[in-house]
């Protein structure tokens, strides 16, 4: 992460997942980090001396705001802030909807709650703590189908909706955020698919060369974060890092 500079500090939400934990790795073979707060419901098991572990959870705005109080506190300023959580399914309750006829309120709000509501108010508490004065970047994993203006299928309602929210809400903070700390960029992502729990349902029909492991993954879009600057800010962008219109 070279345009990041010496000693740049990260914290990684939702590290315990597939992702997640890829990013965190990743990291932490930068020589140039200086620490990390992988953050996450439960403990990711990283061994690291420059990694330190903070419960969190997307639904819980009180764990937020902790793991924003300690990141301060262990590590100082941040300059990368990572939300990597996601929520498509959870084998019971929350299905990606084929129509409409299949729409449920608890299952819109649940994933409401976790794709867009809970990286809200992460943002609420770190972007505050993003240094000023040298380049740092909030970034929030959403996806390609949260795009409105690229859906040609209609169909998973739930999580198109929710991802599509996320955008709305990172072009809006990235807005606030350019007055207040110009050096500071906030993006959306798109990681691809990923050979993780969240996407193992519905790899079937993906492209030979196209499926790509979450360390592949986590590699790419730490790859367009460290291309990106503040220019860059309010806008989706792929794994390669072409620019995705919302």
């Amino acid at each position: 992460m070279r345009s990041f500079g010496d000693r740049f500090n990260a914290m990684v939400i939702g590290a315990s997942g597939g992702l997640g934990r890829a990013f965190a790795e990743a990291l932490l073979e930068d020589p140039a980090l200086g620490g990390l707060l992988a953050c996450a419901r439960r403990d990711p098991g990283l061994s690291h001396p420059r990694a330190a572990w903070q419960r969190l959870d997307l639904e819980d705005e009180a764990s937020i705001a902790a793991a924003a109080e300690a990141a301060e506190s262990t590590l100082g300023p941040l300059h990368l802030v990572i939300v990597a959580s996601g929520l498509l399914h959870d084998g019971a309750g929350l299905q990606p909807e084929k129509t409409w006829r299949t729409l449920e309120a608890e299952a819109l709000a649940r994933a409401y709650r976790v794709n867009a509501i809970g990286p809200a108010l992460v943002a609420k508490h770190v972007l505050p703590r993003l240094d000023r004065g040298r380049k740092s970047a909030f970034a929030v994993l959403t996806a390609r189908v949260g795009s409105i203006s690229d859906n040609q299928l209609g169909g998973w309602y739930a999580y198109r909706a929710s991802k599509a929210a996320a955008n709305m809400l990172v072009r809006s903070l990235s807005i606030e955020l350019a007055r207040r700390n110009p050096d500071a960029l906030c993006v959306a992502l798109h990681p691809g698919t990923v050979d993780t729990a969240l996407s193992a349902p519905f790899q079937g029909g993906v492209p030979e060369g196209k499926l790509f492991s979450p360390a592949q993954a986590a590699r790419q879009l730490l790859g367009v974060l460290d291309g990106l600057g503040p220019d860059g800010s309010g806008q989706l962008y792929a794994w390669d890092g072409q620019r995705i219109p919302f």
